[in-house]
């Protein structure tokens, strides 16, 4: 059966005394659904909210890292360094960092190469722009962005990918895939992954989904058969609806 997953990527958001409050409204919630629960602190608060929450079942990640182990590389962030601190999943090729970054698909094969190295789990992130969905052209952009950073991997190594699908248009617009489009995309994806690895790993491939989920859509884009969690954004920042997110299952 695959993992369903709620991971809260909090972005550059949070000071210390911020980040402390959240992490403590966290503890006192309760989960009651089945799903792993996962935060992404910022990097400066990334070993605190790990001693915070290393005796709950919250998994505390990364936002993002670089691909080589060391070296002259200003202001980056190592696999080996966030290993260290307890850090043991990263997000890698959001599309904030797509964007603003000009992170490439042929950038995010060599970091999801150096997080596999280091025995680390990946949540790989992809989706389509406005302008895709409105030419028919996204699921074309997809499978290639899929294609690009990950099908030269053996397919044992999926057991450490978890795929997140962002409708781009739909990150930070208010504006949400429904459900039926987020279903025939994540539909659409475990094809293409079967196509290439057989269903085995398609059928155990967890696949989130990454656009504008809030307490209001999660049960409804939950209970789609391919949708099998949520990489959420805004709404990890308030414990209380975050924990309605992950309790939608």
């Amino acid at each position: 059966m695959r993992k369903q997953i709620v991971a809260g990527n909090w972005k550059m958001n949070n000071d210390l005394a911020q980040t402390e409050a959240l992490l403590t409204d966290l503890k006192k919630l309760e989960q009651t659904s089945g799903a792993e629960v996962m935060v992404a602190p910022t990097f400066t608060n990334l070993y605190h909210a790990f001693e915070s929450l290393k005796n709950s079942s919250i998994e505390v990640i990364a936002q993002n890292m670089h691909f080589a182990d060391k070296g002259a590389y200003t202001g980056e962030i190592s696999a080996g360094m966030l290993k260290s601190i307890g850090i043991k999943t990263v997000i890698l090729g959001h599309s904030e960092r797509r964007e603003y970054f000009n992170e490439t698909d042929e950038t995010l094969a060599k970091k999801v190469d150096a997080a596999l190295a280091n025995d680390m789990r990946v949540i790989f992130c992809f989706g389509e722009q406005l302008h895709d969905r409105k030419s028919g052209n996204h699921e074309t952009v997809v499978e290639q962005q899929i294609k690009n950073a990950l099908f030269h991997l053996e397919a044992s190594s999926f057991q450490n990918i978890v795929l997140a699908y962002e409708p781009v248009w739909a990150i930070g617009t208010g504006e949400t895939a429904s459900p039926e489009q987020a279903q025939d995309m994540h539909a659409f994806i475990r094809a293409s992954l079967a196509k290439q690895y057989g269903n085995d790993v398609a059928d155990a491939t967890t696949i989130l989904y990454g656009g504008s989920c809030k307490p209001g859509n999660a049960k409804e884009l939950f209970s789609k058969p391919d949708v099998d969690g949520g990489l959420i954004g805004g709404a990890s920042l308030i414990a209380e609806d975050f924990f309605a997110i992950v309790n939608a299952f």
